[in-house]
């Protein structure tokens, strides 16, 4: 009789899993428009994240989160979709992102990995286009021909 309704217990927990979502809200100094590529790079980690649904119109996505341990039963069962959106706040120059996660633990935290993440990729793509452009290679000069007898 234990081994159902702990069976029973561990499929309620599943199905109650999207219940336990929550909504974790960063505001961010930058207009969505330039947070998006940032959150699209980060999603595009095949090693982190699977199952990427980006909708560029609507600036949102849905993500399944990877992960290589789980410490407990939960994270096993409670593999989930995430969501992701961008909501420009104020007058448009600041933005509200929305991370929809239901699960935190031990062996890791969704919402602030993904968070930490898209913190980098900022920072990668605004330090890209500041980089120094390659300079244009010189045009090659004929070599001066050998002088007889030298």
């Amino acid at each position: 009789m234990k081994r159902t309704q702990i069976v029973v217990v561990l499929l309620s927990l599943a199905v109650a899993a999207p219940a336990l979502a929550k909504t974790y809200k960063y505001s961010y100094p930058n207009a969505c428009s330039e947070m998006w590529p940032a959150v699209k790079a980060t999603l595009a980690d095949a090693e982190h994240y699977a199952q990427v649904k980006p909708d560029d119109e609507k600036m949102t996505a849905e993500y399944q989160p990877k992960h290589d341990v789980h410490v407990d039963v939960t994270g096993v069962l409670l593999q989930r979709i995430n969501h992701v959106t961008l909501l420009p706040s104020g007058n448009g120059a600041t933005c509200e992102m929305q991370i929809v996660s239901n699960y935190s633990g031990w062996g890791h935290d969704d919402k602030a990995d993904f968070k930490k993440r898209v913190d980098e990729s900022m920072v990668k793509l605004k330090a890209a286009p500041a980089a120094e452009p390659a300079k244009p290679a010189e045009e090659s000069k004929p070599a001066k021909p050998a002088e007889p007898g030298k």
